[in-house]
């Protein structure tokens, strides 16, 4: 048991979970992140609480920014701009099949000439970009890298609304990418349309997986569809799945209407019910 926090780099962008160790941040503080690069501010979205899991492992807040690290990260979010402008420019005047999804600049601390542009990029095949770095280089003042990014990733990075109405998750809280399949579509009884069944990113969506096993247990013990079943009802025959419910539809013998039973109360097939 310990505290977090959680904080965003970019309004409405993923979230990032902190040991708040000393400090006590409030939802709108500025506070600094640990990176690779050295720390970065970021807007606490979450206040410090107590959450039951064990925290050792989380990142710790670095400190609250001050004035300099806030005028700092003013001129990181200038680099980025000037250099993601820049980009696109260059990209259409070199006439590339990219499109830039983002952009991260890293300063130069100490006049060594250390700042660091990487533009992330996303095109329909492999891309010869060595003249567009060259170019990047001698416009942006900088050692600049690229990189070109999946579908996924770049709906990750670009973040969004899913058609559920919420942030996209992979931007949220996903970390990793597990596989997801048009088998998983199918055994939820999902419409087979793309348009239903695809994220932003035009994959399937990753929220496919979340109640598939609660569907594939459901299938392993109820009837399928199809099958002749007795119920306190009268005999009938499974017509559709209620998962949600734990319920099965069965078109009853009698006078073909619809009733749905709570799968304990559905005898099972036919044959097996007679076997007894």
């Amino acid at each position: 048991m310990g505290m977090l926090c959680a904080v965003s780099f970019n309004r409405y962008g993923r979230l990032y979970y902190l040991d708040p160790g000393e400090f006590s941040p409030k939802v709108g503080d500025r506070v600094l992140v640990p990176t690779d690069d050295g720390p970065e501010v970021a807007e606490c979205v979450w206040a410090a609480q107590w959450v039951s899991e064990d925290t050792a492992g989380y990142p710790r807040v670095a400190g609250l920014a001050d004035d300099n690290d806030l005028r700092r990260d003013e001129l990181l979010r200038k680099r980025k701009a000037e250099a993601k402008t820049a980009a696109k420019k260059l990209i259409k005047a070199h006439e590339l099949p990219m499109k830039v999804v983002a952009v991260d600049h890293v300063l130069d601390q100490a006049g060594t000439g250390g700042a660091r542009t990487t533009i992330y990029f996303t095109a329909p095949h492999r891309v010869d970009f060595r003249s567009l770095v060259r170019d990047l280089g001698a416009t942006l003042h900088c050692r600049v890298e690229l990189r070109q990014l999946s579908a996924r990733d770049s709906a990750r990075v670009q973040g969004g609304i899913g058609s559920c109405g919420r942030d996209l998750c992979c931007a949220t809280f996903l970390t990793d990418f597990e596989p997801v399949t048009i088998r998983m579509a199918k055994d939820q009884d999902l419409p087979l349309n793309p348009l239903r069944i695809s994220g932003a990113c035009g994959r399937l969506m990753c929220c496919l997986k979340y109640e598939h096993p609660l569907y594939a247990k459901f299938a392993e013990s109820a009837p399928a569809v199809g099958t002749r079943v007795t119920t306190p009802e009268g005999d009938g025959r499974v017509v559709a799945h209620s998962v949600p419910k734990d319920e099965v539809v069965v078109r009853m013998d009698a006078d073909g209407s619809r009733c749905s039973c709570s799968r304990a109360s559905v005898c099972g097939p036919r044959q097996a019910y007679e076997s007894r």
